[in-house]
């Protein structure tokens, strides 16, 4: 027996241009995902540099007492800094791939097919976002196992991924937006070496405001490092609160995100120039 007509609220789903700018989305995270799940070594090394940090350097800056955490053990208070670095030196070379798409043919591809722009570029960052979920898990699992006291309730375990995907994805726009601009690899590296210095060092991750200078403080209220390390401290240590508030926090990484979106969207179209 023949089926009968779709149904017109299907048909309306299917043709309508939400649904279709959220499968173009989805359409290019599942194939920056696919080459991450071909490529172990990849993962294995995400999850080697918050190891190292927190092995190495979190022991013997845990023997500084002069560092003024709140009273809690300087391994707790370091943990969350970590995450958040680490995804913020992985991100940041996430634009070397666009590229590398560009050298390839890819890009070109990709910038005749009917995707909008801004859903080849959120499409990216989502994908950044899920990339940072194992070095989250590599610090959760080593927190176990050195003792260090994070919070393990399922929601603050929520909140650290939702902060950690909004982080990898602004992080990696801006990255997408230095390769715009760059046009090459040796540039864009270049570029990245000047960014990352400042944005770890400017922040709050391995030593709290208050033990900057005053133009540091200053600085540091303009990173976005900042308000990411501000959020997974909060989330991520019980008995840590937010110094500019866990929602304030959330709300600003979303609007620079916002903002890093509508620019490179713009930008895209330039790295074949």
């Amino acid at each position: 027996m023949s089926s009968g007509p779709a149904a017109p609220h299907a048909v309306w789903v299917e043709e309508h241009p939400v649904f279709d700018f959220a499968r173009q989305v989805m359409a290019v995270a599942e194939a920056e995902m696919r080459k991450l799940r071909h490529d172990n070594l990849e993962l294995l090394s995400r999850t080697v540099q918050p190891v190292v940090w927190l092995v190495v350097f979190g022991k013997v800056f845990s023997k500084l007492r002069e560092v003024p955490t709140g009273g809690i053990p300087y391994l707790d208070f370091m943990a969350p800094g970590i995450l958040a670095q680490s995804v913020l030196f992985v991100a940041v070379f996430f634009g070397v791939t666009l590229i590398w798409e560009r050298d390839l043919g890819i890009l070109q591809k990709f910038l005749v097919s009917p995707a909008s722009r801004l859903a080849l570029v959120l499409g990216k960052a989502i994908s950044a976002g899920i990339r940072a979920v194992p070095q989250a898990a590599a610090i959760y699992v080593l927190a176990l196992l050195m003792g260090v006291h994070l919070w393990y309730h399922p929601l603050a375990i929520a909140a650290t991924l939702v902060f950690i995907g909004l982080g990898a994805a602004m992080f990696s726009t801006m990255s997408l937006i230095v390769a715009c601009l760059a046009k090459s690899r040796q540039r864009f590296l270049g570029v990245n070496q000047i960014l990352i210095m400042p944005l770890f060092f400017g922040s709050n991750a391995i030593y709290p405001l208050q033990m900057m200078p005053p133009w540091l403080q200053y600085i540091s209220k303009m990173n976005p490092l900042t308000y990411l390390v501000d959020g997974l401290r909060s989330v991520m240590l019980y008995q840590v609160h937010s110094t500019y508030g866990v929602l304030n926090d959330a709300l600003l990484l979303c609007i620079l995100l916002a903002i890093l979106l509508a620019v490179a969207t713009k930008l895209y179209p330039r790295v074949i120039c």
